[in-house]
């Protein structure tokens, strides 16, 4: 549940009846328990934004640093990222519009306006935001990688991807990748006593006509409800609880965490309404993901 960009704050845009994700529901700020976790901007070039005559959009997701300079997200976040403003050759591998942020509240200020360039200056609104982003001391430029088999008609089979920074961030601590099936031994009396840790920048509360908060890190508290996940897809998505707390749009591609520690078991990956009462987490344990993931020399 990425989210488009409709001006300086952000706004979901879905497509049902499964959409990938965005924010935190009815969580607490993270206050510092996962430095590691940070907020993904990006320029999709044939996106369309319903504001201007011309395509391009730009969207919002979450990531988890795994290394320096190695973040794990969504699929569908690094998907036909441009490149310089273009096409990517490759939509799966090799966009480089793409910045990454780990503060608790990433600065949008430095980004003139969307108003401004309505409707017909999309291109100037590129030129001037990816100009500022790269001024900037906190949002880090990317290169993005899509998990070879990703399909954007149905993202969620496949929905990991990678980001590969062009300048290290040094942190103490980093999110850690699940081993092979790692998540199974959770699926049985577990369930009703392990606790896992849902982070993201996405949106606070959501509806057909409401959108609130977003673009700060969040935390919820959930409960594994079934490896089965949604439409019976059993070792691709995981579903957790979204009775106290759980994800919504501009969530997508951040950890579920197995609570208390950095252990990332899931990554955001789909909502079921507009309302984020209920979704769907991709898993990263299972054999065409930890050989995709593989492929990074991540320490």
């Amino acid at each position: 549940m990425r989210k488009l960009i409709f001006a300086v704050v952000a706004v979901a845009g879905v497509v049902a009846p499964s959409f990938p994700s965005s924010a935190i529901v009815n969580g607490q700020p993270d206050a510092g328990e996962h430095p590691y976790v940070g907020e993904l901007l990006f320029f999709v070039p044939d996106a369309i934004d319903p504001r201007f005559t011309d395509p391009g959009g730009w969207f919002t997701c979450t990531g988890t640093l795994v290394d320096a300079d190695t973040v794990v997200t969504a699929g569908h976040c690094t998907f036909a990222v441009g490149e310089g403003g273009d096409l990517p050759d490759n939509p799966r591998a090799g966009g480089t519009d793409m910045w990454f942020n780990v503060e608790e509240e990433p600065d949008f200020s430095i980004l003139p306006p969307s108003a401004g360039f309505v409707p017909d200056r999309n291109e100037e609104r590129y030129d001037e935001w990816s100009a500022a982003l790269d001024a900037s001391d906190e949002w880090h430029r990317a290169t993005t990688f899509t998990h070879p088999e990703y399909v954007d008609a149905e993202f969620l089979l496949h929905d990991v991807g990678v980001i590969e920074l062009a300048e290290p961030i040094e942190l103490d601590e980093y999110g850690v990748l699940p081993p092979l099936n790692y998540l199974n031994q959770f699926d049985g009396g577990q369930k009703k006593t392990q606790t896992f840790t849902s982070v993201g920048y996405g949106l606070e509360e959501s509806g057909p006509k409401t959108s609130v908060g977003g673009d700060t890190r969040r935390k919820a508290d959930q409960k594994l409800v079934s490896l089965k996940g949604v439409y019976g897809l059993r070792d691709v998505a995981a579903k957790f609880s979204h009775s106290k707390g759980g994800t919504c749009f501009g969530d997508s591609g951040g950890p579920t965490l197995v609570a208390g520690t950095n252990q990332i078991v899931t990554v955001t990956s789909f909502g079921n309404n507009l309302n984020c009462t209920s979704g769907g987490s991709y898993r990263l344990d299972q054999p065409d993901d930890i050989a995709f993931l593989g492929m990074f020399d991540i320490d």
